[in-house]
């Protein structure tokens, strides 16, 4: 059987990588999909790099727009990334007709519903298992794995970047602006590394996530976003004393009310499976009413690992491109037409009606009564405390430079309560004239 012939919109780390592996494993992904898988047109605005890394069988061209309107190829790969041209290119190519391949977890998570739409409406595939966890196969254990179960929530280090971050503040004892500096000189941190370290990215792919676990649109705009540059090694190292180490999670979860939908730091119990990954390392848990916990870990980024997503789907396609559309896996699990009950059922609820725990860092005169006047306050707002423990802190120099003022660190861990009552006493708690520096808040994640 002729191989199913795909082209290539841009070939720089990923996109190299998807050349290289299918290449090289050619064999045995033959076997695997049935018929041969064949990258025979590649667009990039660098041609000669391009044509120097697939060689001399392969059509290399300047405009992408040039592959949509060839009638030989049956799969686009965008590999072009982010919101603009990219998204002309993808509707486009489903408008023609061809099956999209994809790793713009951005697009997707911004205009996953119009674009999944008129693919639906043509009966073509978008497939995007490498947006989410590069090579961790997740969004096929979402969206076929784990079928039978009703999923109550997931929780991911899904940015690489951060948690490299965090593991060397960690490990080191040092505060985030240098660990960056470091990232990268190291090469894990963009020179703009504004989308991995304010979490965007992670809610980039929490918001897919999100949307095939619960049978709901794609909604990035309704997701709560917080990034690490804020977190200093002072609140690593009392965490770790505590029996938790700090993670940028991207969570969602079922609840009576609707859907949680945010991206945050997180203390993690340092006995969980999630706390102990380090360095660059990417892992999902996911909790379903059947199997319970499942953990998915790997590498989150990189050439191959990523390319090994995208061959994955274009074997996907290559086993299903006769099948009729209505029998194929949808783009997010449920079927189109359950989505409007879905939709109505399942808000995405705003981060004022989430329920967690806290842990808490105030910097406070160390007077008598300090401690009953935060409690109070706590307890006035129907906040349950954990644990409280006390930490001498070095003295500072008091207003004018002239005076020094004895400080100590109170570290409060709550039990569950919803934000907004939180945030209401964290704005007490702040006013008072003995807490002397900005209060420190991180989440707290049990992940039972």
């Amino acid at each position: 059987m002729k191989p199913i012939q795909v082209g290539l919109m841009g070939i720089g780390v990923v996109g190299a990588g998807t050349f290289n592996v299918l290449k090289r494993n050619q064999e045995e992904i033959q076997r695997r999909a049935g018929r041969g898988i064949a990258i025979t047109m590649v667009a990039d605005l660098d041609v000669a790099r391009a044509q120097s890394i697939v060689g001399d069988g392969v059509q290399v061209v300047n405009d992408a727009r040039a592959i949509i309107a060839n009638p030989e190829i049956d799969i686009v790969i965008e590999l072009i990334g982010g919101y603009g041209i990219a998204k002309q290119l993808v509707l486009e190519a489903i408008a023609a007709g061809k099956h999209v391949v994809t790793a713009n977890k951005a697009l997707l998570a911004v205009h996953g519903t119009e674009i999944f739409a008129a693919a639906s409406a043509k009966g073509v595939m978008v497939a995007f298992e490498a947006a989410v966890a590069g090579g961790i196969p997740i969004i096929k254990a979402l969206r076929e794995g784990l079928t039978a179960n009703r999923i109550q929530w997931i929780a991911g280090i899904i940015n690489g970047t951060t948690n490299f971050i965090l593991s060397e503040m960690r490990d080191k004892g040092l505060d985030f602006a240098v660990v960056l500096k470091e990232a990268q000189r190291l090469g894990y941190a963009e020179a703009d590394p504004t989308f991995d370290i304010e979490g965007v990215d992670a809610a980039h792919k929490v918001t897919l996530m999100s949307a095939i676990a619960f049978g709901i649109p794609v909604q990035f705009d309704k997701a709560y976003v917080e990034g690490i540059t804020k977190l200093g090694a002072t609140d690593i190292k009392y965490a770790e004393q505590l029996g938790y180490r700090i993670k940028l999670l991207g969570i969602t979860k079922r609840t009576a009310k609707g859907v949680e939908l945010r991206v945050h730091p997180s203390l993690v119990p340092s006995k969980r499976l999630i706390a102990n990954v380090e360095g660059a390392m990417n892992a999902v848990v996911v909790n379903g009413d059947a199997v319970g916990n499942t953990l998915y870990y790997g590498k989150g980024a990189g050439s191959e690992p990523t390319a090994s997503a995208v061959i994955a789907d274009l074997v996907d396609i290559t086993r299903l491109h006769t099948v009729d559309a209505a029998n194929r896996v949808p783009h997010l699990a449920f079927q189109p037409n359950t989505f409007d009950k879905a939709m109505d059922s399942l808000p995405v609820l705003p981060m004022g009606d989430v329920v967690t725990s806290y842990y808490l860092r105030l910097r406070v005169a160390d007077q008598a009564g300090v401690l009953a006047k935060v409690t109070g306050i706590l307890a006035e707002a129907n906040i349950s405390i954990d644990a409280v423990l006390q930490r001498e802190a070095d003295e500072v120099s008091g207003e004018g430079g002239s005076a020094t003022v004895p400080q100590t660190d109170l570290i409060i861990l709550t039990h569950d309560c919803q934000e907004a009552k939180m945030n209401a006493a964290l704005a007490q708690m702040q006013a008072l004239p003995t807490v002397l520096q900005s209060i420190v808040r991180i989440r707290k994640e049990e992940l039972a």
